[in-house]
């Protein structure tokens, strides 16, 4: 097996999310006329948010990302935004792949959309692809490119690069806790998750202001990262900048924290991994926080806090989706047992907030 093996390829585009090739290709080469040929296109896989798929040129790939068809709020799938903020960030955070054109015209594809540069590596989804066996050293090293990759994010000074317009900032712990109770009562439905005490424990415990104001993620994992195929412990990108914005860097550590799943965890949780955290090398959960915390400086000692957003911020998202599966808004069968993930992650964070002692 060659390295080229191990890249993360795309599959064939799914019954009811093929693209006007037409149209796409005609669209980049009215931004680049030395563009050749016809892209073949392809879907990666995931994308139960934003869509998003390869376009193979003769010699040249670009990845194009694009709402779900039939989203209604552009605010939850905002492209042009996702696009501007990746623009942004490169110059100071080179993990970033190169904005190739951004289309803010619906009439092309029905919505607005933006291409960007193929970053070619290793995507570590629910388990390494087959033929890469690393050592547990390898994997330690694996882990600590991943979370020195956050870091370097979080060590990022807004106002010095520029990006001080990226979000509003001050106020984010409130927010988010007010926002994520808020979109969880939408959707709670009745015999289901109820998570009233968790809510209630977050906002009275909620710090006062937030420990930096930084550029936070949001949806930091390793299935967004891209390694280097010639040397898989190196990260070489960071994807799916979506929600990306200004905040208090804790928070996106336990959300990032919410599905490192760890070797010593209870089956259910082990059953619900999502990324290959379990693996020997891997840094536990607490050994993450201790390392950020000797890197950063950020001060650690109300992190049961962070990690108990985390798991519910998890949750809300978890609910939601089951939430359209009950009315019958999808159809997709593994949606069925999300309403007892959700359960699950209530009597997680309960379990988090006991251990907290207070």
């Amino acid at each position: 097996m060659t390295t080229s093996d191990l890249i993360d390829r795309p599959g064939r585009v799914r019954a009811g999310d093929e693209l006007d090739v037409a149209a796409v290709d005609a669209f980049l080469k009215a931004q680049d006329p030395g563009l050749a040929g016809t892209p073949e296109i392809r879907q990666f896989a995931g994308g139960a948010s934003n869509l998003t798929y390869l376009l193979a040129y003769p010699g040249h790939d670009l990845i194009l990302r694009r709402p779900p068809f039939g989203h209604k709020a552009k605010s939850a799938h905002d492209m042009v935004r996702e696009a501007r903020v990746m623009q942004a960030l490169r110059p100071v955070y080179p993990y970033v792949p190169a904005i190739v054109a951004i289309c803010e015209d619906a009439g092309v594809l029905g919505c607005e959309f933006f291409v960007m540069e193929r970053i070619q590596g290793i995507i570590p989804r629910q388990d390494l692809p087959p033929g890469l066996d690393l050592t547990s050293e390898d994997t330690r090293h694996l882990c600590l490119s991943v979370i020195d990759r956050l870091i370097e994010l979080h060590s990022l000074d807004p106002e010095a690069a520029g990006l001080d317009a990226l979000g509003r900032g001050e106020g984010y712990v409130r927010r988010q806790i007010e926002g994520w109770s808020g979109r969880f009562r939408a959707v709670r439905l009745d015999g289901g998750a109820d998570f009233e005490a968790v809510m209630a424990w977050l906002a009275e415990r909620m710090p006062a202001r937030e420990v930096a104001i930084r550029v936070v993620h949001n949806d930091f994992r390793l299935d967004n990262v891209v390694l280097d195929p010639a040397k898989p412990t190196h990260v070489i990108g960071v994807l799916d900048w979506e929600m990306a914005t200004l905040g208090d860097p804790l928070m996106d550590l336990g959300n990032s924290l919410a599905y490192w799943v760890q070797a010593d965890d209870d089956p259910t949780f082990l059953a619900l991994r999502r990324q290959p955290t379990h693996l020997p090398g891997m840094l536990t959960r607490a050994e993450v926080i201790d390392y950020y915390h000797a890197r950063t400086g950020l001060p650690v000692d109300h992190m049961d806090f962070y990690l108990v957003y985390g798991l519910f911020r998890l949750a809300v998202i978890v609910q939601q989706i089951y939430y359209r599966y009950a009315k019958g808004q999808t159809d997709n069968p593994q949606f069925a047992r999300f309403g007892d993930v959700a359960r699950y992650l209530e009597h997680r964070c309960h379990v988090a907030i006991k251990a907290a002692g207070r």
